[in-house]
């Protein structure tokens, strides 16, 4: 048991040291992947690991809208499914995201396994792949040029499409009071050639984490941060602070460092059912060109395995 706890305490360090050295970078911004506000409970996007860890079989459908009020503005829906398998400690899950920007669309369908190891009787590590294919469309003949100008023979082509096949690998350690999550969801960098961008796909490392405090028999408070790395720009770092009251009520508020702040609402019904809905304001110049950045979430766990007597904390 020693050893086992002495391992864990080198997988927690060494997870908070990585950490300290991705928030520690300092090179530029980029939106490639989207990002949520309700990120603590849609992290299976992100991470193949995750699936399993509601112990029973489940989905999650979220709406995003970015930027309200602008043309163009990034839209994102999300759906995600996972089950455990009869196989003691296996998962599988599936993710479809369906995200458009300006004239761009990106539809992905990926497969998610994850296998759990008990690393003592409150700790266990899931391990993940994730598999899948994106289809990537731009339509030119919607861009508009300069109306006197003569037209441009690279935008004479109407509609480029290619398929961006991906892997991804996660992990995932956690417990009843914390979680640690490392993950990278898309492994290839992928390149299309479209005139707009030669890079389709950039490898993005995800790092989360998040601690339970129990304040009364009524309230607990969770913080969580999640930190997006990109070769070649700075860290994203988010941070939320959450309250649990009752059991039945999250409320919670969102801080993107340098970017965005946000609050997030969501109701439990029966520990199965959860509608949250989050709303993110723009820090940066842009705010007064659009009126905010909306999603709604809602999930929920089928038949149980166990007998519920609270709800899932993330």
């Amino acid at each position: 048991m020693k050893m086992k706890e002495f391992s864990l305490h080198k997988i927690i360090k060494g997870g908070l040291g990585m950490l300290i050295l991705i928030l520690s970078a300092n090179i530029g911004y980029a939106q490639q992947e989207p990002l949520f506000i309700q990120y603590n409970f849609n992290t299976q996007v992100i991470n193949p690991a995750y699936a399993g860890t509601w112990d029973n079989p489940g989905f999650l459908v979220l709406g995003r809208q970015q930027w309200a009020g602008m043309d163009g503005a990034p839209r994102t829906f999300t759906l995600s499914v996972q089950t455990p398998l009869k196989f003691k400690n296996v998962a599988v899950g599936l993710n479809v995201i369906s995200d458009k920007a300006g004239f761009e669309k990106r539809d992905q369908v990926n497969l998610d396994y994850s296998y759990r190891v008990q690393l003592n009787a409150d700790n266990h590590l899931r391990l993940g792949v994730k598999g899948g294919i994106t289809n990537y469309v731009v339509n030119f003949a919607d861009y508009v040029g300069y109306p006197d100008g003569p037209p441009d023979p690279m935008f004479t082509r109407d509609i480029y499409k290619k398929l961006l096949p991906n892997f991804g690998v996660g992990a995932f350690l956690s417990s009843e009071n914390y979680y640690v999550g490392l993950s990278i969801p898309k492994l290839l960098q992928n390149e299309h050639y479209n005139y707009l961008s030669t890079s389709a796909e950039l490898r993005h490392v995800y790092l989360m984490g998040g601690y339970v405090y129990q304040i009364s028999d009524f309230v607990q408070f969770k913080p969580t941060a999640l930190t997006r790395f990109v070769w070649g720009a700075p860290a994203i770092f988010d941070l939320s602070a959450n309250f649990l009251l009752n059991n039945k009520v999250w409320l919670g508020a969102n801080y993107r460092l340098g970017d965005s702040f946000g609050f997030v609402a969501q109701w439990i019904f029966d520990n199965k059912l959860r509608i949250g809905y989050g709303v993110e304001y723009t820090t940066a110049r842009l705010r007064s060109f659009n009126f905010g950045t909306h999603e709604v979430m809602v999930s929920y766990e089928l038949s149980s395995r166990r007998k519920w007597s609270s709800p899932r904390m993330f």
